[in-house]
C-alpha cells in the first residue's frame, strides 16, 4: 500500500511538473520538446519531410498544442533556430579585440557548418527565397539581431580606445562575417580556423590595430626556438 502510494505520488509530481506553465497555460517543457523535435526532424528528413503532425508526434504533444503556439512549421523551426543562435553566438569578452574577433568568427563558422542549427539555418534561408513574409521575419528575427551581436567586439574596442569611434562598423562587419556566410551558403568551401583568422588579420590591418596577443605568441615561439638552439 505504501509502495503504491509512493508510486502514485511520484506520478502526480511528474504530471505536475509536465503541465506546469505560465498563466496562459503554456508548458515550457512541452515548448522545448517541440523545438527540439523540429530540429531533430529537419536533420533526419530534410525541410520537406518536416510536418506539424510529425513534430507533435516526436515531441509527445497534441497537434493542437503546436498550432496554439505556432502557425506553420517554419515558425517552429525559426523559433528553434533563434534560441540556438542566442545561446551560441554571443561574442566573448577577453578584454582585447583580436582574440574576441577570432573566437567569435570561429564559433560562427562552427555553428553554421557543424551544428544541427546550421542545417536549420540553411533550410530557412532556402524557404525565405520563395516566401517574402517569412524572409522578413527571418531578417528581423535573426539577421538583424545577429548583426547586433557581431558588432559587440568592435563596440567594446571603441570603448577601450582600440578602435576609432568613426569606424564604419556596418561595412567592417560585412567584410568580417560576409565571407563566412558566402562559403557556407554559396561555394561550400571550407570555413576553417585558418580562414576565419585571416579575415580577422585583414580587419586588424585595415583598422591599424596592433595584435598584442598575436605578437606575444610569436615572441614566445621565437624565444623557445632560441632556447632550443642553444
Amino acid at each position: 500500500m505504501e509502495r503504491g502510494s509512493t508510486a502514485a505520488a511520484a506520478a502526480g509530481s511528474e504530471r505536475a511538473a509536465r503541465h506546469h506553465g505560465n498563466r496562459h497555460g503554456r508548458s515550457e517543457q512541452a515548448r522545448q520538446a517541440v523545438l527540439e523535435a523540429a530540429d531533430d526532424l529537419l536533420v533526419e528528413k530534410g525541410f520537406t519531410g518536416v510536418t506539424i503532425e510529425g513534430i507533435a508526434a516526436r515531441a509527445g504533444v497534441a497537434k493542437q498544442t503546436v498550432y496554439r503556439w505556432w502557425k506553420t512549421k517554419t515558425d517552429v523551426l525559426l523559433d528553434a533556430f533563434l534560441q540556438d543562435a542566442a545561446e551560441a553566438l554571443s561574442p566573448p569578452d577577453h578584454g582585447d579585440l583580436a582574440p574576441d574577433l577570432r573566437a567569435h568568427l570561429r564559433q560562427l563558422a562552427l555553428f553554421l557548418t557543424q551544428s544541427d542549427a546550421g542545417g536549420v539555418f540553411k533550410a530557412l534561408i532556402g524557404h525565405a527565397q520563395h516566401d517574402p513574409t517569412f524572409a522578413a521575419a527571418l531578417r528581423s528575427g535573426y539577421l538583424d539581431e545577429q548583426r547586433r551581436r557581431d558588432r559587440l567586439p568592435l563596440e567594446r574596442a571603441v570603448e577601450r580606445g582600440q578602435l576609432s569611434a568613426g569606424l564604419d562598423m556596418a561595412a567592417e562587419i560585412d567584410q568580417l562575417v560576409g565571407p563566412v556566410y558566402h562559403r557556407v551558403l554559396v561555394t561550400a568551401e571550407p570555413v576553417d580556423q585558418a580562414f576565419t583568422d585571416r579575415l580577422v588579420e585583414a580587419f586588424l590591418h585595415r583598422a591599424d590595430v596592433a595584435d598584442v596577443a598575436g605578437v606575444a605568441e610569436v615572441a614566445v615561439v621565437a624565444d623557445t626556438g632560441e632556447m632550443g638552439s642553444e
